[in-house]
């Protein structure tokens, strides 16, 4: 990879995507050590064009990506819009796309078109497979604070974004004595913690399963619960822990679903019955006899502490494009690309 990087961070095209993978304060890091770094004009970003511009930024308007430099990596959060069908340029993201993903096909395709490639932030890991730059602790943060509120009433639409003050606020004032039972799957890892934090902050102590757990699931103790979490991440299919089926057992307590992990189109979904998002403006889906939140960007309801809190992680890794970690990305996109000539040729 190149040693003297460009980065171009785009415009997220989803409305409510006010993320940024790169903070103001961080740019200018980059900047200072010769990195130019060029920012889209974005309406809904937290972080205000001018701060990129003070670090010493260039600027750009949105979606203008398309024309970067062919030798920049375009930095962003979320999905790609639909066009160019040619991707030409080294992206970084979270493709969600080497797992069957509903329109992983079409990605890699894109990429295929036009000789780009995916660095895809989800696989950006160290030699041990754990993950270097990650929103995890606030997806399961603001997805047990969404689980939690709804079951006590306290949860309006549309979402809109706010502070981690406002947040806690809520649950503190949803307490009651209400004697709520919540249970988190993958609660030793990133979104666990998360999850954890926000049930200790609404006055509930949670069930708290891992892999030896969930390894051996006790389905009757899990519909015990009146609120489950999954914020389990698993990149093979496993048993899943409740289908269709388990939800018609006689005497369920379990009312509530908060999906964090939300591979709902994968095959490594581990609650099959919940088989597509919801989104900001419905963040509720209901189910006979059960309610499901699954929004798949939780971290942009608290853009500011998230945003802060992955581009720190992300800052080093940026700084050093041609590291282990990258090459490990390039090497996994190559994989994926591979596969999925072969499956066509199959």
């Amino acid at each position: 990879m190149s040693d003297a990087p460009r980065l171009w961070m785009r415009h997220e095209s989803r409305s409510s995507e006010r993320r940024a993978p790169l903070t103001p304060e961080d740019a200018a890091v980059l900047v200072a050590h010769g990195v130019p770094v060029t920012v889209e004009e974005s309406p809904q970003r937290v972080f205000p064009l001018g701060d990129y511009r003070a670090a010493g930024c260039a600027t750009a308007p949105a979606g203008s990506w398309t024309g970067a430099p062919a030798d920049a990596y375009v930095l962003g959060l979320k999905e790609l819009p639909d066009a160019p069908a040619r991707l030409t340029h080294r992206h970084i993201f979270f493709g969600h796309a080497y797992k069957g993903q509903s329109g992983a096909a079409e990605l890699l395709g894109r990429f295929a078109a036009g000789g780009g490639s995916l660095l895809d932030l989800e696989y950006l890991t160290d030699e041990d497979g754990r993950r270097l730059a990650a929103f995890g602790y606030w997806a399961g943060y603001v997805g047990a604070a969404l689980a939690v509120l709804h079951r006590r009433g306290r949860l309006a639409a549309p979402l809109v974004p706010l502070g981690r003050a406002e947040l806690d606020a809520a649950l503190r004032d949803s307490r009651t004595d209400d004697g709520l039972r919540a249970l988190v799957t993958g609660a030793l890892g990133r979104c666990g913690r998360g999850a954890r934090d926000a049930f200790a902050t609404a006055g509930i102590g949670p069930t708290c399963w891992d892999l030896a757990e969930t390894r051996d699931l006790d389905r009757a103790a899990l519909l015990d619960h009146d609120i489950l979490v999954n914020a389990v991440l698993t990149s093979r299919p496993v048993p899943p822990f409740l289908t269709a089926g388990h939800l018609d057992t006689p005497g369920r307590r379990l009312s509530v679903v908060g999906d964090v992990t939300c591979d709902v189109t994968s095959d490594c979904n581990v609650l099959p019955f919940n088989d597509r998002i919801t989104t900001w403006e419905q963040p509720v889906r209901r189910l006979p006899g059960l309610d499901v939140i699954a929004i798949d960007n939780l971290p942009s309801l608290l853009p500011a502490e998230a945003g802060r809190s992955f581009s720190a992680d992300l800052l080093p890794h940026l700084l050093d494009l041609g590291s282990p970690p990258w090459e490990r990305c390039l090497r996994t996109f190559h994989a994926a690309q591979k596969s999925l000539q072969e499956s066509a040729h199959a």
